[in-house]
């Protein structure tokens, strides 16, 4: 067993500055540790929850935020394993007493649901994921009689987006509109009054969406004896990835820790690419203002995973950057091979030129698995996805149905959304129409009636069958009730709805048979949870990925290539990385040059997608694109420059080579061809009296 001061001995001097910092303070001041792409951020930061656990700290009294449940159950799992080597057998218990590790939002729900008498909220709330709040933005759209207008009015998926940047970015409507959404400018008054229905929506029905768990915490932080209550209940918050938090968060947190004391923040300036969120990277770079005096700042630099002339090249795309910290990343991983940064004429050859690299890697022993191609939009990869289907390479790209949006699981959790929160008009409304002879405006009648009673359940019961639906209504209102009692218990009352729900399955899909293999594992999965209303908001909140509902046919080889965008790659690594039409108008994105700011965060996109590489990188720059939408066999096309991001002076720092490589017309010692005629002078005749 290791002793309490050498398990420490394997950090650099750098991390271990971090882990150390204030650990022994019973207030330590505010730290922002500057973590490198490859710099072994998520150990330093296990490393750092450990010796606090060491040093005496109270896990319960630990707050870990990060941005995925995923990530924070890992955390743990590396805390666990650390605290084994100082505390021995006695550091399972430790570690599970680290409950307050999980999302911004999955912390928020928490909060919200324990203090919600406080602030007006009913603690039973449920929570819609985004395809259900944009459906009751639709109905409260329609009910305005916006759908009807004249002009083009946004869609509800844009007005969600709308919505939830100027609540995130916590911005000016007029602001918002013009800045990221112009074709809309001209609806500030109407989008208002929509806002606020919608707002009214959510509330009578009692639910929140994701916005809402922010939006809710910050303004409970804003009464001063709630805020104080909450911050005492912790001695140390730490945040993962600060750099991809909007204004909201950066509230949140500021005002759960205003002096500092026992904040940590991670992240790395130079991989803040999520502004699409509302992220703001000036969270992180204000971070060490926003406290007196100035939070500490430890910078890893060291990167563990590229070799340096790779880490050169991106040192100097983002060493041009307008504002950053300061840092260098460099290597002990020596190499003589330069990256990449390949010519090719288009899309065909870099396709080509692609796949050639991938085949010459599997052959000299690299797995598929290893490489990857990354592309600043989903849209980029067409052409190489139709090269490797011929030459028969299997790939995945990422992007595919998530788990909770394939129809028969929507299916399944409206029912349960419906039974915990009779008030959820979306749920409800998607649960009646399953029912043959149940349509729109039936449905609507029922929830209307079940809205003005005093007992939803009660007043379910008294409803008349719709005259189309009578065979099925006794089932759906049996159903129902039962749930509502909780007779069966969790999780068997999941299991009750799928025998409700499964004959209705089979007569809609063909491929149901496929489809109760998914329900089958949400079963399993709800095993796993205490009560109906975890179940709900932790699934809402972090979603599984996989799907039987995935577009396309299931990938039944051992192996296969990764095609991926560049924001989805974030915090991934592959030997061999293959970035995509790195040119003017790709990277940085002809819609991200509009500002200063814009033009920077693609400036890191390219410098992120550099950093994914260990061994090797090729940076491909299409001369020609043929434009789209042009009559079928068109040829019209436009010439393309390499992104401003590679500056002349940064060429030295590639092996610059064009492919395929130039055929001399000729074989050297070889004489030429006689001259047979004078093409010249027959053109300058042509015009000689």
């Amino acid at each position: 067993m290791q002793t309490a001061s050498d398990y420490l001995d394997i950090l650099n001097p750098e991390q271990r500055r971090a882990v150390e910092h204030g650990a022994g303070s019973a207030t330590p001041g505010p730290l922002l540790v500057i973590a490198g792409a490859g710099s072994g951020k998520t150990n330093t930061l296990a490393h750092r929850v450990a010796h606090l656990i060491v040093k005496g700290a109270d896990p319960r009294r630990i707050l870990l935020m990060t941005f995925s449940r995923r990530a924070a159950s890992e955390m743990s799992r590396r805390v666990e394993r650390i605290a084994a080597r100082v505390m021995g057998t006695s550091s399972g218990a430790v570690t599970d007493a680290l409950s307050w590790a999980g999302t911004f939002h999955g912390i928020g729900a928490r909060l919200l649901r324990e203090h919600a008498t406080q602030i007006g909220l009913d603690p039973a709330f449920t929570i819609h994921d985004r395809e259900d709040s944009a459906d009751l933005m639709n109905l409260v759209r329609h009910e305005l009689g916006l759908s009807d207008a004249k002009s083009r009015f946004p869609t509800k998926g844009t007005c969600l987006a709308i919505y939830s940047r100027v609540v995130n970015a916590q911005g000016d409507l007029e602001a918002v509109l013009k800045d990221h959404f112009p074709w809309c400018a001209m609806w500030p008054e109407q989008l208002r009054t929509l806002f606020g229905a919608y707002v009214a929506a959510k509330q009578n029905q009692n639910v929140l969406d994701y916005d809402d768990l922010l939006l809710y915490w910050a303004g409970m932080m804003a009464e001063p004896a709630i805020a104080a209550e909450v911050s005492a209940r912790f001695d140390h918050v730490l945040v993962d990835e600060y750099q991809d938090t909007n204004k909201l968060q950066s509230s949140v947190l500021l005002a759960l820790r205003p002096g500092g004391q026992g904040l940590t923040v991670v992240g790395d300036d130079a991989q803040s690419i999520y502004s699409f969120r509302a992220a703001t990277v000036r969270n992180i770079l204000d971070f060490p203002q926003s406290f007196s005096p100035p939070a500490d700042i430890v910078t890893l630099d060291r990167n563990y995973r590229s070799t340096q002339p790779i880490l050169a090249a991106a040192n100097a795309v983002i060493d041009l950057a307008s504002e950053r910290f300061t840092k260098n990343l460099w290597t002990e991983r020596l190499s003589d091979a330069k990256p990449y940064l390949v010519t090719v004429r288009d899309e065909a050859d870099q396709a080509r030129y692609v796949v050639h690299k991938v085949l010459e890697a599997r052959e000299g022993g690299m797995r598929l698995k290893n490489q990857a191609v990354l592309f600043r939009t989903s849209s980029h990869s067409g052409p190489l996805e139709i090269e490797l289907t011929r030459r028969n390479i299997p790939f995945v790209k990422f992007g595919g149905l998530k788990f909770l949006d394939a129809a028969h699981i929507k299916d399944l959790l409206a029912i349960l959304r419906w039974v915990e929160n009779p008030r959820d008009r979306v749920a409800g409304f998607r649960v009646l129409q399953l029912l043959p002879g149940v349509g729109p405006a039936s449905a609507g009648k029922v929830l209307d009636a079940m809205a003005t009673g005093p007992d939803p359940v009660w007043a379910l019961g008294e409803i008349p069958a719709p005259s189309r639906a009578a065979e099925g209504w006794a089932g759906l209102v049996e159903m129902f009730t039962r749930l509502s009692r909780r007779e069966a218990g969790w999780p068997l009352e999941l299991g009750y709805a799928r025998l409700w729900y499964e004959p209705l399955m089979e007569a809609v899909y063909e491929d149901a048979l496929i489809r109760q293999a998914d329900i089958l594992q949400l079963e399993r999965i709800a095993a796993g949870y205490p009560s109906r209303e975890k179940f709900l908001t932790e699934l809402t909140l972090d979603p599984p990925d996989a799907t039987s509902d995935q577009s396309g046919v299931p990938l039944l080889d051992e192996d296969y290539l990764i095609l991926s965008t560049i924001h989805s790659a974030k915090g991934q690594e592959w030997k061999a990385v293959h970035v995509l039409n790195v040119v003017d108008g790709c990277i940085p994105s002809d819609l991200g040059t509009g500002s200063t700011h814009e033009l920077e965060e693609e400036r890191r996109l390219l410098y992120v997608a550099m950093t994914r590489a260990r061994d090797e990188l090729n940076v491909i720059t299409p001369q020609r694109f043929f434009v789209t939408q042009q009559h079928k066999h068109g040829d019209r096309h436009l010439y393309a420059q390499r992104s401003r991001f590679i500056p002349r002076a940064m060429v030295p720092l590639f092996e610059d080579i064009l492919w395929p490589p130039v055929t001399p017309a000729y074989i050297e010692g070889l004489s030429p061809a006689p001259v047979r005629m004078d093409i010249t002078a027959q053109m300058r005749g042509m015009w000689s009296k």
